[in-house]
C-alpha cells in the first residue's frame, strides 16, 4: 500500500473494542450509561461545591476542577466512539483524529497535574495544619491550575504538530476505540524517532515527577500520621486522604497497565482495555468515591437536591 503524506490522507479507521456485530448494541448501551452517568455525577459534584459555601476550601477548589476535567476527558472519546458504533462505522477524520489526540493529552495531563496538587493540598493540611490557610492561600490555588494549564497546552501543541510532520497509509486502521498518541505513532509510515523521544521526555517529566510528589507527599502524611497520638485524630486525617488515595490509585493503576501493555508486550487488547478503565471507569467512579465516603460532600448534595425539589 502506497504511503503518502498527512495532506492526502483524509481519515483513519478505528478498529474499536470489538468487531463482533452481535457485540456492538451492547457496547453501545453500556458505554452510552457510563457517560451520562460520569457526566451527571460530576456535574452534581461541581454544583454542590459551587452552590455550598462550607465547600469553598482549596481542597474542593481542587475537586471541583477535576469534576470539570473528567467531563471534558470522557467527553473527547465516548461520543465519537458511541457515534461509530450506531453508524455502524469504523471512520474519523484526519483532522478529527488530530484534535481528538490533542484534548485527550491536555486533559489527561490536567487529571495528573491536579492530582499532584490535591495530595500537596493533603500534605499541607496534615503535616502543617496551623499554616494550611496561609500556604494553600486563593491566589497559590487558582496559580496552581493556571500553570498546569498553560504547561500541558504548550507541550501537547509540541505532540500535535510533531505528529502532522508525519506520513500515513491511506486508510490506517487504528488498534484503538479512540486516537490515541502511541498506537497514531506505531502506524505511521514514517520515521517516529524524534516523536517518541519527546513522547518520553515528556512522561518522565510529567508523570514520573508528579507521581514523585504524590508518593513524597504520602509519604509525610504517614510519618505524621504515626507521631500522632490521639487515634481519633489518625482517623480523621486519613479520612481526608482516602478518597484521594482511591482516585490516585484508580487513575496511575490502570494508565500504568495500559503503557506496560503497549510497551512491553505490544498487546493492542490489553493497552484497549486498561484505556476503558482510566479514560471511562475512573471518570465515572470519581464522583462516587468522593461523595460516598465524604460527608461534606454528601451533605451539600442533599442541600443541593432538596433545593432542586423545592423549586418544583
Amino acid at each position: 500500500m502506497e504511503a503518502e503524506n498527512h495532506t492526502g490522507v483524509s481519515q483513519f479507521l478505528l478498529l474499536g473494542l470489538s468487531e463482533d456485530p452481535d457485540l456492538q448494541p451492547l457496547l453501545f448501551g453500556l458505554f452510552l450509561s457510563m457517560y451520562l452517568v460520569t457526566v451527571l455525577g460530576n456535574l452534581l459534584i461541581i454544583l454542590a461545591i459551587s452552590s455550598d459555601s462550607h465547600l469553598h476550601t482549596p481542597m474542593y477548589f481542587f475537586l471541583s476542577k477535576l469534576s470539570f476535567v473528567d467531563i471534558c476527558f470522557t467527553s473527547t472519546t465516548v461520543p465519537k466512539m458511541l457515534v461509530n458504533i450506531q453508524a455502524h462505522s469504523k471512520d474519523i477524520s484526519y483532522r478529527g483524529c488530530l484534535t481528538q489526540v490533542y484534548f485527550f493529552m491536555i486533559f489527561a495531563g490536567m487529571d495528573n497535574f491536579l492530582l499532584t496538587a490535591m495530595a500537596y493540598d493533603r500534605f499541607v493540611a496534615i503535616c502543617h495544619p496551623l499554616n494550611y490557610m496561609v500556604i494553600m492561600n486563593p491566589r497559590l490555588c487558582v496559580l496552581l491550575v493556571l500553570t498546569s494549564w498553560f504547561i500541558i497546552f504548550w507541550v501537547s501543541l509540541l505532540h500535535l504538530l510533531l505528529i502532522m510532520r508525519l506520513n500515513f497509509s491511506v486508510h490506517t486502521e487504528i488498534p484503538h476505540f479512540f486516537c490515541d498518541l502511541p498506537p497514531l505513532l506505531k502506524v505511521a509510515s514514517s520515521d517516529t524517532h524524534i516523536n517518541n523521544i519527546i513522547l518520553y521526555v515528556a512522561t518522565a517529566l510529567l508523570g514520573v515527577f508528579p507521581v514523585t510528589g504524590i508518593l513524597y507527599s504520602y509519604s509525610q502524611i504517614v510519618s505524621s500520621l504515626m507521631r500522632m497520638s490521639s487515634t481519633e485524630s489518625k482517623c480523621k486525617a486519613f479520612s481526608t486522604c482516602g478518597s484521594h488515595l482511591c482516585v490516585v490509585s484508580l487513575y496511575y493503576g490502570t494508565s500504568l497497565v495500559e503503557y506496560l501493555s503497549f510497551t512491553l508486550t505490544q498487546s493492542s487488547q490489553g493497552s484497549t482495555i486498561a484505556s476503558v478503565m482510566y479514560t471511562v471507569v475512573t471518570p465515572m467512579l470519581n464522583p462516587f468515591i468522593y461523595s460516598l465516603r465524604n460527608k461534606d460532600v454528601k451533605g451539600a448534595l442533599g442541600r443541593l437536591l432538596s433545593r432542586a425539589a423545592s423549586c418544583r
